[in-house]
């Protein structure tokens, strides 16, 4: 960290009349050290606005004490820090698009960046991305998780809620698969978050907009590389979901994230995006190619030191697929709570436990649950 930031560092909460303003730091790369120190997840620099971060899942202002408080930026200093990291490309896209977005990569971390023009001037936010490659054992998932990444074809979806840890799962999944397979693995992202060294498999990454136009034309381009294991960082349009799903079907594993919350909306959200006289067709495609789906969240711990991630998962089984070829999703809850020998785990259960365990609180696990009714009813019993 620069000498600037360290200074402005509260070092002990004294009580005074006047909080001291601290000053604009120098640059961009201050601010995220300071944010890397402190474990924050995003970092905001916005006109007219004090210097924001996340951290554990909370948006708050960076310095806000009794001690220390930061003045909102005026448009002059936005204007200064964002051109003090852009590189003359991206000042050109800014100034001519309105918006730029883009993997920052300084030698002390990675980031992804976003900058945008609105009316008052020029407002950043960065997603600071954790270098360190975990294991599907250091994120505590499930067995079940590692057995799905040893068949090699079909479809694994990974979702959630924007900032649930969905490419960290999604990065340990190919890290089991470099490690214990020999195979060709390719990932689209947009932008790329973690390196993957080559270790079994041979690794190759693609990062959209700056090595490919989109992901359908990354996918499609893909399937001529001779690959095994395709991993698509975002499946939102109709081309993109039916190149994946035709992937998975002809022999390739293919892992692929969408904004969903459980599994039945995942799997409502696939089917919908094509056309009515297309459904059936695409359901038997998804009830064979599917293996399963991870739906998670990162709750806020009672404690306040971090997020716990309750987990949703899904294995296909012969009464999933028939489900799926029925669509008749709405069952799948029901299914999924007699499915327990064979790994699935529901969104509430996993709630529950992680209450019972003292790790989030009351207020969390109600809102958060799938059957609020039910589980208001737990609640109640453990008071």
């Amino acid at each position: 960290m620069s000498q600037e930031s360290e200074e402005h560092v509260p070092q002990a909460v004294v009580v005074t009349d006047e909080p001291q303003i601290v000053p604009v730091l120098n640059s961009v790369d201050d601010y995220l050290k300071f944010c890397i120190q402190y474990d924050a997840s995003d970092l905001h620099l916005a006109t007219a606005s004090p210097p924001m971060w996340r951290r554990y899942g909370t948006l708050g202002p960076i310095w806000e004490s009794a001690t220390h408080r930061a003045a909102p930026l005026t448009a002059e200093d936005a204007e200064r820090l964002a051109m003090g990291f852009l590189g003359e490309q991206q000042q050109k896209q800014l100034k001519e698009r309105g918006d730029v977005d883009f993997a920052y990569s300084p030698d002390y971390g990675r980031f992804r960046a976003s900058v945008v023009q609105q009316r008052l001037g020029i407002d950043m936010a960065f997603r600071i991305i954790n270098t360190h490659l975990r294991s599907i054992d250091e994120l505590g998932l499930p067995d079940t998780v590692r057995t799905l990444t040893r068949y090699h074809n079909g479809l694994i979806l990974v979702t959630g809620p924007v900032g649930c840890g969905k490419s960290t799962t999604l990065a340990a999944l190919v890290d089991s698969i470099n490690t214990e397979r020999q195979d060709h693995i390719i990932t689209l992202e947009d932008p790329i978050e973690y390196v993957v060294d080559s270790k079994g498999c041979h690794v190759n990454q693609r990062e959209v907009h700056t090595h490919t136009a989109s992901f359908s034309a990354a996918l499609r381009g893909a399937l001529r590389e001779d690959p095994d294991v395709i991993m698509v960082g975002e499946m939102r349009d109709l081309e993109t979901i039916s190149l994946a799903i035709t992937a998975a079907e002809t022999g390739h594993l293919v892992l692929g994230t969408l904004h969903t919350g459980n599994s039945a909306r995942t799997l409502d959200r696939v089917l919908d995006v094509f056309p009515s006289d297309q459904r059936d067709q695409i359901r038997v495609m998804v009830s064979e190619s599917l293996r399963g789906i991870i739906s998670q969240q990162l709750i806020p711990r009672v404690d306040g030191n971090g997020r716990a991630m309750a987990l949703e998962l899904l294995v296909n089984t012969p009464a999933v697929a028939a489900t799926i070829r029925d669509g008749k999703t709405f069952m799948l809850n029901g299914i999924m709570q007699t499915g327990k020998s064979v790994g699935m785990i529901t969104m509430d259960d996993s709630l529950r436990s992680l209450y019972s365990q003292g790790l989030i609180s009351r207020e969390e696990c109600e809102t958060r649950a799938e059957d609020k009714a039910v589980m208001r009813t737990f609640l109640a019993k453990g008071a």
